[in-house]
This record gives structure tokens, C-alpha cells and sequence, in this order.
């Protein structure tokens, strides 16, 4: 039988709005982790059936299929076909599943799956955090949900509410998401996974941007006290307790277990299970609990046999909700911090957020990994790693 396995994961330093990375074209920074991903496994590109690139903003820059665009900008064959992938969040994780997919079926021996996202330059209203999201859906969509206009930020204080999770609950955990994260990074859990990149600042000195740097120190409960509500005039919900808008990219090799082994390749992990779901489109962000149970059940697993969990930090309200319902050990959630630390450069995300928990098992000796991510629209991604 055919498998899906991951080769290489590789990722470049996730960027704050307007930072490090905001003078890059999306397509330029695509084609950098592309050509790491075949540099540091010695990938001739014109082996690859695909690349399955997930983009949640596909405006601007990002226009006329990124993943098209990053083939052609990494300098690889012109028969290497792209194609761009919108589910949202979670674009780049459905990037992996869709690869599986291919492997898996025999239409691909070898497929790369990744994502991008250059939020600093999409403007504010044409991304999935805006509070204009719901104009897109049409009037049967509104019709259908009494013109309730979705919004995340709105979604993530509706799950603080239902859930009864307080402001200092909530501003706990990013404090510790920054807490981890400056740990993984003080000890190089990150080197092995970022390929650095040469970047022009703005009075045009060049230097080498290889560290995530939405990553605060020394905050405290008091600083993220002051912080207003963002959704609601006595809200919990703010900056502090949020993921970051952000700049980033990642890519994943896949292929089969006897397709690497005629490369010489040896894969780290076997994508095990890959499913996604669907939630309600108004509170939307609670997607990761019912894909988690969908995953686990279908990989015929608890949540005990799992020593890795990496749910996407959207916001505060999301991660905590998923313990609540799941039960699960809080350690091991995001043990290197998340999206409220390191960022959240949406369609790039599920290729970062994979890569980091791929090389954290790895690292570790875990051998079962789950990732889940919530989605605009109300939808999540769960897939759990095997690894090898």
C-alpha cells in the first residue's frame, strides 16, 4: 500500500506587520523555502508533480496563483505545474492533506505542500480578520444566519463568553505562549527548521533575518491588564491575548515511503490521518474540537497516545476552549509557543505550525503529533503525524 510520508520541513522566521520580511513579494518569498526544501535534501525539482501552495489572501501581490508564481521565482523547471489552495487558515495544513491525497492515490510520486501569507501587504479590509469579512458571502449566506456578519474577533469573544474563560485566563496564556517561545528560541529548537534569508531594511542595509520576531519579553498580567477590549466595549479579548498579523512562508516535501527510499531520502514522519470539518460560521472558531475527535477517531487513537498537540493560537479562547472540552495536558500543547507569540501569517500558517511540530517530534522521540487549526467560515483541519 501506498503512504504519505514527510520528507523535509522547512520554514522561514515569521515576520511582524511591517517588518523583516515587508519588503519581499510573496512569490520571492515562496521560492525561498522552495529552494532550501531542495537544497537540504538534495531534490531535483523536476521530480515534483506538484506544488500545492494555500494562500487565504489571494489579492494583490498575491494574485495569479502564488504557487504558480513561486515555482517560476524558485527557477525550477517550467513542467513543475503550482496551484493555490484557499481554505482560509488552514490553507497551507489542507496543502499537506491534498498532497497525502495525491501520493497516496498514485497521481503524484512527489508533491511539495506549503503556503504563504504577506500580511503587511494586503490591506486590513481584504483579510480574514476584518470586520467587513461577511460582504463576500452573499445574501443567501446572510439570509440564511438572520445578516449576522462573521468575524472572528467577534467568534473568539463568543467562545470566552460560552466557556466562562476570564481575561486573566486568557491573558495567561499568552504570556506563557510568549514564555515557551522565547525558551525555544534561546535554545535553538528553531534553528534546524528556518532557512534564513537575506533581508534589505528600509536605509537599505542587508542583513540575515533567521529569528521570529513577534516574540515579547518581560510582559506581565499587569501590562496585558491595560490593554482595551478589541471586540466588545467589556470584552476579554485583546492584542494581548491574539495572534499576530504577520509576514511567512513554509514548505513540507511529500512523497512515499518507496519513492524515498529510491532518493536515498529518510522521512521523518507519516502523515497517519488527515481529515477537516465543518463548525458554525458565527461563533467559527471552534472547528478544532470536533476535527480533533474525527481525527482520533478515524486513526483509532485517544488523545493519550498524542505527546504533541499544536492548535493554532488564533486567539486565546480557541486553544483554551479545546482543553476544556478535550481534557488534554496543557504542556503539551504548544510547547514551543504559538501564534500569539511567533505569529500567524494565515495561509502560511499550517505549513509553519506543521514544520514546528514535525521537528519538535523529531527532536523529542514523540511518535504521534496532532495539529488542528480553526478556519474562517467555520471550518478546521486535524491531522496527526506519525513519526518514523
Amino acid at each position: 500500500m501506498r503512504d504519505a510520508v514527510i520528507v523535509d520541513a522547512v520554514r522561514t522566521a515569521v515576520g511582524k506587520r511591517n517588518g523583516s520580511l515587508a519588503r519581499l513579494h510573496s512569490a520571492s518569498l515562496s521560492a525561498h523555502v522552495l529552494k532550501a526544501l531542495a537544497d537540504r535534501t538534495g531534490l531535483d525539482p523536476a521530480l515534483v508533480d506538484d506544488v500545492i501552495w494555500g494562500c487565504a489572501a489571494p489579492v494583490g501581490m498575491q494574485t495569479g496563483c502564488i504557487g504558480r508564481s513561486a515555482v517560476l521565482a524558485a527557477g525550477w523547471p517550467e513542467t513543475v505545474p503550482g496551484v493555490t489552495i484557499d481554505r482560509q487558515c488552514g490553507s497551507s495544513q489542507q496543502a499537506v492533506h491534498f498532497a497525502a491525497m495525491g501520493v497516496v492515490s498514485g497521481q503524484y510520486d512527489v508533491a511539495v505542500a506549503g503556503g504563504v501569507e504577506m500580511m503587511s501587504a494586503v490591506p486590513p479590509s481584504l483579510t480574514a480578520l476584518d470586520g467587513r469579512y461577511g460582504e463576500p458571502h452573499g445574501p443567501d449566506v446572510w439570509d440564511r444566519y438572520d445578516g449576522v456578519r462573521f468575524h472572528q474577533g467577534v467568534g473568539a469573544q463568543l467562545i470566552a463568553d460560552e466557556y466562562g474563560i476570564t481575561r486573566t485566563e486568557l491573558d495567561q496564556h499568552g504570556l506563557d505562549s510568549h514564555a515557551r517561545a522565547a525558551r525555544a528560541i534561546d535554545e535553538g529548537r528553531f534553528k534546524g527548521q528556518i532557512a534564513p534569508i537575506t533581508v534589505t531594511d528600509e536605509d537599505g542595509t542587508e542583513r540575515v533575518f533567521d529569528t521570529d520576531e513577534g516574540v515579547r519579553r518581560g510582559s506581565t498580567l499587569e501590562k496585558l491588564a491595560s490593554l482595551k477590549p478589541a471586540y466588545a466595549e467589556h470584552g476579554s479579548i485583546t492584542a494581548g491575548n491574539a495572534s499576530q498579523i504577520s509576514d511567512g512562508t513554509g514548505a513540507l516535501l511529500i512523497t512515499t515511503s518507496e519513492f524515498a527510499r529510491s532518493q536515498g531520502w529518510t522521512p521523518m514522519a507519516r502523515i497517519h490521518t488527515a481529515v477537516v470539518t465543518g463548525t458554525d460560521p458565527v461563533t467559527m472558531l471552534k472547528g478544532p474540537i470536533p476535527a480533533t475527535a474525527k481525527a482520533l477517531k478515524k486513526a483509532g487513537l485517544t488523545l493519550d497516545d498524542i505527546g504533541v498537540y499544536e492548535i493554532n493560537e488564533a486567539f486565546a479562547s480557541v486553544t483554551l476552549a479545546w482543553l476544556r472540552e478535550t481534557g488534554a495536558d496543557y504542556a503539551r500543547m504548544n510547547p514551543d509557543g504559538g501564534a500569539m507569540a511567533i505569529g500567524h501569517p494565515i495561509g502560511g500558517s499550517g505549513a509553519r505550525i506543521m514544520t514546528t511540530l514535525v521537528h519538535h517530534m523529531r527532536d523529542h522521540g514523540i511518535r504521534y503529533g496532532l495539529q488542528s487549526m480553526c478556519e474562517g467560515g467555520g471550518m478546521a483541519n486535524a491531522t496527526i503525524l506519525e513519526l518514523l
